[in-house]
Formats: structure tokens, sequence, C-alpha cells
């Protein structure tokens, strides 16, 4: 069975930390709205959605993937490169722990989950804004005990490794090169983004289907091509905080 843990919309998400886009007014109703047509869609995929309460006191809560890294054997709780983001943790840790055991990132470590990509047995971390080199190293330490590899990533230009490159299974990789080192990736599949659509490369990819946000038709094409079922959503309010399809869950398989 595959989990998708989500957290319903602060009502100060329009208090979000923003760090590449200037600020405008997220419609709350709206984005609450969006939200649940997310969970919607995750659920026609046959996936258990966990529903979290929102966090009144933290904006950007409903971005539930950053305070944790998922892999099979563990769950490392992460220490977000947003100090105000700090508090997230907690709660989200007792949603996870009935599943994988849990491991604590220390200071000065700092890691968000956006910045991970996790292919196999190599798990991609982004050197960006939020996540450091002792974040990246502590997390090798925490992982390579159950075999996989961690592969620093540059990024510029965006808030996170997965805002310019997702997985699409089978060794394949979405990327805008102009955010992303593609040479990490040297031997997969190679997928570019239209460079009408820089943002396009946030996609979450659930078996033989890919969730993405409407508002890219181009790269929608693209995908569909190569032979993958795509399910567009409205994620627009959200992508005025940065975010887009893969940082609104935790999904994992028990």
């Amino acid at each position: 069975m595959w989990i998708a843990i989500v957290r319903d919309v602060s009502p100060a998400i329009n208090r979000c930390e923003l760090a590449y886009l200037d600020r405008e007014e997220i419609d709350a109703a709206r984005a609450v709205e969006q939200h649940r047509r997310y969970q919607d869609c995750l659920r026609d995929l046959g996936l258990r959605v966990i529903e979290l309460p929102a966090e009144a006191a933290y904006p950007d809560a409903v971005f539930v993937e950053d305070p944790v890294v998922v892999v099979d054997e563990a769950a490392v709780m992460t220490r977000p490169g947003a100090e105000s983001r700090r508090g997230e943790a907690a709660s989200l840790a007792r949603a996870i722990e009935p599943y994988r055991p849990l491991r604590w990132m220390r200071e000065p470590a700092t890691l968000d989950g956006g910045d991970v990509l996790w292919m196999g047995k190599t798990i991609f971390v982004g050197q960006s804004e939020r996540t450091n080199a002792a974040g990246i190293a502590q997390l090798s330490i925490e992982l390579e005990p159950f075999g996989y590899r961690v592969q620093p990533v540059p990024v510029h230009g965006c808030l996170h490794l997965k805002s310019g490159v997702c997985s699409l299974g089978e060794e394949t990789v979405l990327i805008n090169r102009a955010w992303v080192d593609a040479e990490p990736f040297r031997g997969m599949t190679v997928v570019d983004v239209p460079a009408a659509e820089p943002w396009a490369a946030d996609v979450l990819t659930i078996g033989r289907t890919v969730i993405m946000p409407e508002c890219f038709p181009q790269t929608r094409s693209i995908i569909e091509h190569l032979g993958w079922d795509v399910r567009p959503v409205d994620v627009s309010e959200f992508m005025k905080a940065e975010g887009a399809v893969t940082c609104l869950s935790v999904v994992f398989e028990i």
C-alpha cells in the first residue's frame, strides 16, 4: 500500500517564506480547494491519504515534504533551512513514526526535503539556499548504512532541487538545465522542459502516472508522448509560494 501524508493549508499562508518570487496575494480559500482536489487525485490513484490538521503558526507547513526524507528503511527528520519552519517537524514525526524508524538531523545541518530526489540507491541532494554541506553530510551518514549513495547537485536560480528536476521513473528525469546541473544525471534519460515553461520540472510520478501543474501544456505534451499518463492539477496558489506538486505530500510505500 502507498501512503501520502498531507497537511491542510495554514490560515497564515500569505506570510510564507519567499526566495525567488515577488510576493503576490494568495487566495487562501482557493488554495484550500486546490489542496482538496490534489488529495482527490492521490486517492484516485489508489493512495491512502493521511490528512494532518493545519499549523496556524507555520505559514509554509502545507509544504509537508520539506521537514522529512523517507526511504524504505527509515525517515530522517530534517532541519529546514528557513528557521521559521523548524517547528513543523514534531507533528509530522508523530504521523510517520508508526511506519518508519526516525532519525533526526542536528545543528549546524540544514536540509529541506524538496532538495532530495530518491532514485533507486542514489539520493540526489540539491546544494541550495536551504540545504548546506553539513545537511548533505548528515543525510549521507544516516542513509549509507542502508546502501544509499548521496550525490550532491548544484542548484542555481530556484528554491529546491525538485523545482528544477524530478523523476519520471525508469531512470528518466525531467529537468530545467538553467537551474540544475545535469552532469550528475549522466547515463539517465534526460528530458528538458521547454524554455517557455521553466517551472514545469516539478512533477510527481506515481507508477505510470505523472501529476503536474495544469498550466504547462507544452511539458504535458512531451511527457504524454513519452508514454506516461498525465494528471494535471491546479496548484496556482501554491506556486505563488514557490511550491508545486511534489512538496504538498510525503509519499511512501508500506
